[in-house]
């Protein structure tokens, strides 16, 4: 455990392995004596060579069928997430030593971003790269090595691989390449440079999507952090069972004033909290109308539905109350669900929630991920929202929430333990604080993509998991892969479009 994480600097931003997309300057129009415009990669090869990512030959041609060495391709990742150039005095593989040779910089650039290893003795820059290793090339250079390690447990989906499994899988599940209608990756089948141009293209446009819509939940006016955010959800009304499911108000009609008037300009919802208790059984139309009724009295622009952790006796109910809820909101009132994630092995599941009917009625499922709670060889573990619990996450709702749907919940406060013992939460003002005390050293676990603090108190050791703007990034990264809608922030109150903030991090 220890062994993998990495030491976060002051700036965790700036570190080399941060992946910064920066946009690349465009060219002019571009076109190639062999590029034909009915031909399939076409479009992808026009635009590559006018953004700058891929050289035509001189001749006129961009040279379609021809292969793509290593050589060329380590340059092209260079390009396209914008890695600074280093020249070394020393090159890291046997026959990369000569600083003169056009690659030598780019095969460095891309061993240092941990985009190819020192597994094999030699770089081989001459060699035409092949499907697999240019996958896997890729899934290193988007940092989810870690994740390929995962996946290389599953069941192989192709019929002709052995070797990096996990790599092929993820590149496959992102949408960055696939196997053929047989279901042959083909993975020692060199690949041609219009191949690479198509695959290349993908990676960009995902690197380079729209920002996501962003919620976030305020419970005071203090310190409110809402700069990007488009929706507001005031925690108003919540759902109480005393024989029978009835709806009372949360917070204090001051504090929701000053919410409101703190955030003028946003979409304000009516965020409404329950517990499952008394859900099973009970008349969801007639609680569905109390809640439209608090709704259009309070004049809100929709709803956020949080129910957590519902068991699958209750899983009917609450499709009930949905779906009874979106037809007695007035139109043009939005409605976002909250959701337990479906979780991998080894952690407590919640399948109260049918996922495709929630989707169905509601114009966001906003999906909340367990976070490990856990001590890994006597050092306390709770990463929020796991980068591989976020993949699987992701990766399972794929085929039932459609992705303008889906919405990935990122917790704002943190989790402290005092020696092997968890201590609660740390609100977002009270990590502000600490990441500026003497004495506490910031540490960043590449495992699960989340950074951590720790610090001696009166002899004892503490440990503070929490999320920033490297883990945000990580993590609306991954959604933008998968084609993800939306993002919703647990607590907007605290410094969360500082340097490090999770906000600034979705920018």
């Amino acid at each position: 455990m220890l062994k993998e994480l990495k030491r976060l600097a002051a700036a965790g931003l700036a570190l080399i392995c941060l992946l910064v997309v920066l946009p690349v300057p465009a060219r002019a129009a571009v076109r190639f004596s062999d590029v034909h415009a009915s031909y399939w990669a076409a479009e992808s090869i026009t635009r590559a060579a006018e953004l700058g990512l891929v050289n035509g030959r001189s001749d006129g041609k961009f040279g379609v069928g021809q292969s793509m060495t290593r050589a060329a391709f380590a340059a092209v990742l260079c390009r396209v997430f914008q890695w600074k150039l280093v020249t070394p005095t020393s090159g890291s593989f046997p026959d990369n030593q000569d600083s003169a040779k056009w690659y030598y910089s780019a095969v460095e650039t891309a061993y240092l971003h941990g985009a190819v290893t020192q597994q094999e003795e030699n770089f081989r820059p001459g060699d035409a790269v092949t499907r697999q290793e240019m996958a896997v090339m890729l899934v290193r250079a988007l940092g989810y090595g870690t994740l390929a390690s995962l996946a290389g447990e599953r069941t192989s989906p192709f019929t002709d691989v052995t070797a990096s499994l996990g790599y092929l899988i993820l590149a496959n599940d992102l949408g960055i390449m696939t196997g053929n209608s047989r279901g042959a990756f083909q993975p020692d089948r060199t690949a041609t440079r219009e191949q690479a141009a198509a695959v290349l293209m993908r990676v960009y446009d995902k690197l380079h999507a729209a920002a996501p819509d962003v919620c976030g939940v305020a419970r005071s006016a203090e310190n409110l952090s809402h700069g990007d955010v488009g929706t507001v959800a005031i925690p108003t009304m919540k759902i109480v069972y005393n024989g029978s499911l009835l709806l009372t108000t949360d917070l204090s009609a001051e504090t929701v004033s000053a919410i409101r008037a703190a955030t003028e300009g946003k979409r304000r919802f009516m965020q409404v909290c329950g517990t499952s208790t008394g859900f099973s059984g009970s008349d969801m139309a007639e609680l569905a109308k109390k809640i439209a009724t608090a709704a259009d009295e309070g004049g809100w622009d929709g709803v956020l539905l949080d129910i957590p952790k519902l068991r699958g006796t209750e899983k009917a109910s609450y499709t009930n109350l949905v779906t009874a809820l979106r037809s007695s909101l007035k139109p043009g009132d939005l409605l976002y669900v909250m959701a337990e994630a479906p979780v991998s092995q080894g952690k407590t599941a919640y399948n109260g929630y049918d996922f495709a009917a929630l989707a169905a009625q509601a114009d966001k499922v906003v999906l909340r991920v367990a976070p490990y709670t856990q001590t890994v060889s006597g050092f306390p573990t709770t990463p929020q929202e796991p980068l591989e619990e976020v993949f699987y996450t992701l990766e399972t709702v794929a085929d039932t929430i459609p992705p303008a749907k889906r919405a990935l919940l990122l917790t704002a406060s943190g989790t402290a333990w005092r020696g092997n013992t968890a201590q609660g939460d740390v609100s977002p003002a009270e990590l502000s604080a600490l990441l500026s005390t003497s004495g506490v050293t910031g540490y960043w676990s590449s495992r699960y993509a989340t950074p951590y603090l720790s610090y001696t108190d009166s002899g004892a050791r503490v440990v503070v998991w929490y999320n920033d703007a490297r883990a945000a990034q990580a993590r609306r990264q991954l959604l933008d892969f998968f084609g993800g809608g939306g993002l919703c922030i647990s607590d907007l109150t605290g410094p969360l479009d500082g340097e490090n903030g999770i906000l600034t991090g979705l920018k």
